[in-house]
């Protein structure tokens, strides 16, 4: 039946053709013939491979390959280079094979909902122009550190799958708008979060998070859903520390850091500048300083982590959620958390 569909489409150069709920368990190899191709509707059938004739289909646009028995993603569509969306949900991946991404430079959107993936390859990075990814009810665990150079990205599901982090370099998402991650075991977002600047909806509802990270509130969110979270709660209860003994190497790391940014003699910030340049781990080493919420030095080890209870509605500005947040704050030591007039707590766990 297949074969005389095809036939008669091939009559008339069709740029749209739909096999969807044919009961295919086989793509005829006539479908090459057929290249003019720009949308082909596959889903609802019994397809678990595509013809090698399927690479002449170099108009194709548009694919939609949902609802059948694939167990890989087809080497073949390495040829499809002007293939923007493709359909892949509801099938049986258990992995994605860089063959078959290298090809997809010009690929906008991918739905692979519904799958049975553990990892995504290194190779996802060649998705380059990649702006909606979906890949829901999955079986993820993690998300590679090459998956952060989708620049592109816009809209990214993963609700419904085992991730229990996001990578460090999650920031690099920067076009990122929509983030959905619901019901799933995450129990810290990365602090590099804030520098998705464009983020207006996240979703992190149902997983295990307790606190927010530091810049978080700067982010223009307009929709935050995190309920089914075991969030920190608002109980104050009265604590004074004494002050710490520093080590040797913070006392020289926060002293450097702190000729750099006053800059009161040129000369030594000069020295420092030409001395850092000539030590790799030393540079790598105070780019991963944090600031203290309190007095604004920098500093190397996180002394104490504190918390800031902000308004959803007054501070965050988003209109769907009320109550306080929790958000993350770093002190430099026991003298800031001691000081009076600053609204930062000490994280006491049960």
């Amino acid at each position: 039946m297949a074969d005389t569909l095809l036939l008669r489409a091939l009559k008339g150069k069709p740029k749209q053709l739909n096999l969807c709920n044919k009961k295919l368990d086989r793509v005829p190899k006539i479908i090459g013939k057929i290249d003019c191709l720009v949308q082909l509707q596959l889903k609802n059938n019994k397809l678990q491979n595509l013809p090698q004739e399927f690479e002449n289909l170099y108009q194709l646009e548009v694919l939609n390959l949902g609802n059948n028995e694939f167990e890989v993603l087809p080497e073949v569509l390495q040829s499809a280079r002007n293939l923007d969306k493709l359909h892949f949900f509801n099938n049986q991946l258990t992995t994605l094979t860089p063959q078959a991404l290298s090809g997809l430079v010009n690929l906008t959107l991918l739905n692979l909902n519904g799958n049975k993936l553990k990892t995504l390859p290194p190779e996802i990075c060649r998705l380059s122009s990649l702006q909606h990814l979906s890949l829901d009810n999955n079986l993820l665990t993690e998300l590679p550190i090459e998956f952060c150079a989708l620049t592109k990205l816009q809209e990214l599901h993963a609700a419904g799958n085992r991730l229990t982090s996001l990578p460090l370099e999650f920031g690099f998402l920067n076009g990122l708008e929509k983030l959905h991650l619901q019901k799933n075991q995450i129990r810290e977002l990365p602090e590099s979060l804030s520098k998705c600047y464009r983020l207006r909806v996240i979703d992190i509802a149902a997983n295990e998070l307790r606190i927010f990270p530091t810049e978080f509130a700067a982010l223009p969110l307009k929709e935050i859903h995190c309920e089914e979270n075991p969030l920190l709660q608002h109980i104050p209860v009265h604590s004074v520390q004494e002050e710490e003994v520093l080590s040797l190497k913070e006392i020289c790391a926060r002293y450097i850091m702190r000729e750099l940014k006053d800059r009161v003699s040129p000369q030594a910030y000069a020295y420092l500048r030409r001395a850092i340049r000539h030590y790799p781990e030393i540079r790598d080493m105070l780019s991963q300083a944090s600031k203290c919420a309190v007095c604004g030095e920098s500093f190397l080890n996180t002394w104490l982590e504190c918390v800031k209870f902000v308004s959803a509605k007054q501070d965050l500005k988003v209109g769907n959620l009320h109550g306080l947040m929790p958000i993350r704050a770093l002190l430099c030591s026991y003298k800031c958390f001691n000081a009076k007039g600053h609204e930062f707590y000490g994280v006491a766990f049960p």
